[in-house]
């Protein structure tokens, strides 16, 4: 018996971490505060479930944030074409989304243009998009 309710309890701490990796995007992020920072790649994790982007954005003093951003989850970004090359540190990137709930300086990205080669990247429903703008410099 004893057994058995260690087993038990094991499956429960188990299932526990395994909830609490992947969340519901509305619980960690409020789509009623959005918002759109302007910065410099400082890092590109692409990690499953969701890659992450490492942002620094100077304030209006002149000090600079760190932001973590959120993408969508990595299979859907990995089947319309980005790789752990798409964002490099150094580039500047125009990003919109909504604010973290309880954690200052994070964002769950809906749009993201990178100005030098016209690159931009959208979530729409369960579809993200990518793209070039016409007429924009090769990478």
């Amino acid at each position: 018996m004893l057994r058995t309710a260690l087993s038990a309890a094991a499956a429960m701490l188990i299932g526990a971490g395994a909830i609490s990796a992947h969340h519901s995007i509305n619980a960690v992020y409020d789509s009623a505060r959005r918002t759109t920072i302007d910065g410099l790649v400082s890092q590109f994790r692409l990690v499953n479930p969701h890659p992450f982007l490492l942002l620094d954005v100077s304030d209006a003093s002149g000090r600079t944030q760190h932001w973590t951003l959120e993408m969508d989850n990595l299979g859907e970004l990995a089947a319309i074409g980005v790789t752990a090359n798409t964002f490099k540190p150094g580039d500047r990137v125009i990003v919109s989304g909504s604010i973290g709930r309880l954690q200052p300086e994070t964002l769950y990205v809906l749009r993201l243009d990178r100005p030098a080669d016209g690159f931009w990247y959208e979530q729409v429903g369960f579809n993200p998009k990518i793209g070039t703008r016409p007429g924009s410099p090769a990478r």
